[in-house]
């Protein structure tokens, strides 16, 4: 295990879930998860041993349009926490800048589990959020669909890739767009479906920055849910000064936070 800070792991958590059952929670294909609330993502962190700095809740498929949820969240995590929602097209200006001076940075298009908002609208919010708010915009896809989106993708502002596109069947495409700007979300690697370490030195390669870890916890519907193994994975595959900037500059910087810690 490499040493990232001298007492653990100095962790900025770019993608992790918070599941409160005060909330509304709608079954996305049968499924709700269990209750990860607040307390509990602090305390699993606890229990890791890991020095949280910051980080983004991420909405699932399951709160669909909620924010009651998100706002809660940010409330109760802190100022070094950002959100990430999703949100319809309707959507008026006046919501996403209340959204926005609660912490929420981002909104997020679940092309993987079929998300509230159809992927015919994704050009249009994308630019509307990033006009008025520097928003960017991440993607729970297969890699196998990048080649089809990629056009669309590169015109994009800002575009961020969840879970290192669950699969290698696209990844000519995905590699392009980390060159054209395109972040990374080093995440779910009990939930992949390709080989973790290929991938990080692969992306790595092309764009250091590009690379953004998250704990994914709870880590709903994967084979198995964060473990520490999967920072030292990330450690002897990257060394530790790339590590650094994997577990925590990289997202810090995307998501507005550089400096606070």
């Amino acid at each position: 295990m490499c040493a990232v800070s001298g007492a653990g792991y100095h962790l900025f958590d770019a993608h992790f879930h918070i599941i409160d059952p005060h909330f509304p929670l709608v079954p996305n294909r049968g499924y709700l998860p269990n209750p990860f609330t607040c307390t509990d993502y602090l305390e699993s962190t606890n229990v890791f041993g890991l020095r949280v700095t910051g980080g983004a809740v991420v909405s699932g498929s399951f709160q669909k349009f909620d924010q009651s949820y998100l706002l809660d969240a940010l409330q109760r995590l802190g100022p070094n926490f950002v959100g990430v929602t999703q949100l319809p097209v309707t959507v008026s200006d006046a919501e996403i800048m209340r959204l926005h001076a609660a912490g929420v940075r981002a909104v997020r298009f679940n092309l993987y589990r079929g998300g509230p908002e159809r992927l015919e609208h994704m050009d249009r919010l994308a630019r509307r959020v990033y006009d008025l708010a520097g928003w960017h915009i991440e993607l729970y896809v297969d890699s196998g669909d990048l080649p089809a989106l990629e056009p669309r993708l590169a015109t994009l502002p800002k575009v961020t890739i969840d879970h290192l596109g669950m699969t290698r069947t696209g990844y000519s495409a995905l590699f392009r767009l980390v060159a054209g700007g395109v972040k990374i979300k080093a995440t779910g690697f009990g939930r992949v479906r390709l080989d973790v370490s290929e991938s990080l030195r692969d992306i790595a390669a092309i764009d250091p920055s590009a690379l953004m870890f998250g704990t994914d916890l709870p880590g709903t519907r994967a084979r198995r849910a964060f473990k520490t193994k999967d920072l030292d994975l990330i450690c002897s595959t990257l060394g530790e000064t790339l590590a650094r900037q994997v577990l925590h500059d990289n997202a810090a910087a995307w998501y507005g936070l550089t400096g606070k810690e």
